[in-house]
């Protein structure tokens, strides 16, 4: 019940497609990759991505700092204004930042550094790290994961399409079939049909007795069975590939009769270069592989002590302040600061942890490598087999159809009976439907390897 509810949602939201000649497996591949609710979910999440990398490039945005301050009341009337523009650089833990300063009034002496000429303080400097944070630190390492976030988002948005692109083939090859198998069960009954009127004419001449009527109307209602059977088969099928073809607004398009192809769509499977198959899923591994590697290298820069070196260059500009003639020439500063954890147990426990995990998705690696050769060999050997039972099961229908035509003149001549004639159509029409069957098999089978290997070209990628 609830299969047949949700068969009948489809349809009523599915809109019948016009009929423009056969429908193609690529149109099906292309609609599928451009309209397919999946595929445009991945992508959105690999947007995502892309929104978070570009929020972790904010630690490198310029920022521009204004501090202004002044004495309403009091015995000191100093007032001051600071400017200053700051950015971390992204090749080293430090910074580079330049500020300007002006002041007016009077100060205390123990505010004595907050007096500027009259045209004010220009200011330029830089900090670098000599030990700690010089190649890695976290504002980089978080740049980097991000990054690595995309590539992973991008990753499994391929591995999404690679199984939507293969539902895709599935559905249509089960659709082309449908409709080969209904042709076939038509033909048949096309035979018992044609044959009636042949019957009703030998029977009123004399030639014929009544009950062959009798039998071959027997035979039509079996047959007419077995293609209303089929129509199902095809209406069901139908259903399910429109979920993959769709119009540009991603409307599911229901494929009519008229559009159902001659044959069985051809798979050209280019061979596979030697070596590993780098799928998805396991370039996936490799970039979580590099994230773990990328933790542990902050880990470990944790451990180091932190030397920073610093170097500041000042000017005041214009007629002497209130602060008096020292601040007249320029200025230069250097220094360097020093620090060193001591217990580190931190970044220790984070170094055993991203080493541990880095063990085991290098054993997920190898077993995933193991695993997508075992299945791509698997394949081929279906391929292989596929193919040969196509070709005897194809050869067994040629022969079958010639028997049952060799049977009909024969029985036109009057030198077979009914039920020979019957039998010799039936045993062609099984080995005609046995042999689509092994063709069709073979095509999943390739289908199979397309996606096994990720072979963007045959899946429409």
């Amino acid at each position: 019940m609830i299969r047949q509810l949700l068969a009948f949602c489809a349809l009523a939201f599915a809109v019948p497609a016009a009929a423009q000649g056969p429908l193609t497996l690529d149109q099906v591949l292309r609609s599928s990759a451009q309209n397919a609710p999946q595929i445009i979910e991945a992508l959105a999440k690999q947007r995502q991505a892309e929104g978070k990398a570009l929020s972790a490039e904010g630690a490198f945005d310029i920022v521009f700092d204004v501090d202004a301050q002044t004495r309403p009341f009091g015995y000191y009337d100093g007032s001051v204004v600071e400017a200053k523009a700051s950015r971390a650089l992204d090749n080293n833990g430090g910074g580079l930042y330049a500020g300007y300063r002006v002041s007016r009034g009077k100060f205390p002496v123990y505010e004595d550094k907050a007096y500027t000429n009259q045209l004010g303080e220009f200011k330029v400097g830089a900090v670098f790290s000599l030990l700690r944070d010089r190649v890695t630190d976290e504002r980089r390492t978080k740049l980097r994961l991000a990054d690595q976030d995309v590539d992973i988002a991008r990753l499994e948005r391929e591995m999404v399409a690679i199984g939507v692109q293969r539902r895709a083939m599935s559905a249509y090859q089960a659709w082309a079939v449908a409709g080969l198998r209904l042709k076939a069960y038509r033909d048949l009954l096309a035979l018992s049909e044609r044959r009636r009127s042949q019957l009703a004419r030998q029977v009123q001449l004399g030639a014929r007795p009544q009950i062959l009527i009798t039998e071959n109307d027997q035979n039509l209602a079996r047959r007419r069975s077995m293609v209303a059977q089929a129509e199902q088969k095809l209406a069901e099928a139908s259903n399910a590939l429109s979920f993959f073809w769709r119009d540009a607004n991603g409307v599911p398009l229901v494929p009519v009769v008229e559009q159902l192809p001659e044959t069985l769509p051809e798979l050209a499977i280019a061979p596979r270069k030697a070596g590993p198959i780098l799928r998805p899923d396991l370039k996936t591994v490799l970039v979580r592989i590099d994230q773990s590697l990328t933790r542990l290298n902050l880990a470990e820069n944790d451990l180091k002590p932190r030397l920073d070196a610093r170097a500041e260059l000042g000017k005041d500009l214009g007629a002497i302040g209130p602060g008096g003639p020292s601040r007249t020439p320029a200025e230069a500063m250097v220094g360097v600061k020093f620090s060193v954890p001591l217990e580190r147990r931190s970044a220790k426990g984070r170094i055993a942890e991203a080493r541990a995990e880095i063990d085991g998705l290098r054993t997920r690696q190898r077993m995933l490598e193991e695993q997508i050769a075992i299945e791509v060999k698997g394949i081929a050997i279906g391929i292989e087999g596929a193919d040969r039972v196509a070709d005897l099961a194809a050869q067994e229908a040629d022969l079958a159809g010639k028997m049952a035509v060799a049977e009909q003149r024969r029985f036109d001549m009057g030198a077979s009976d009914f039920f020979l004639i019957n039998q010799r159509e039936e045993s062609a029409t099984d080995a005609r439907l046995r042999a689509l069957d092994a063709r069709y098999q073979a095509l999943v089978a390739r289908a199979d390897l397309a996606a096994a290997t990720a072979d963007r070209a045959v899946l429409g990628l």
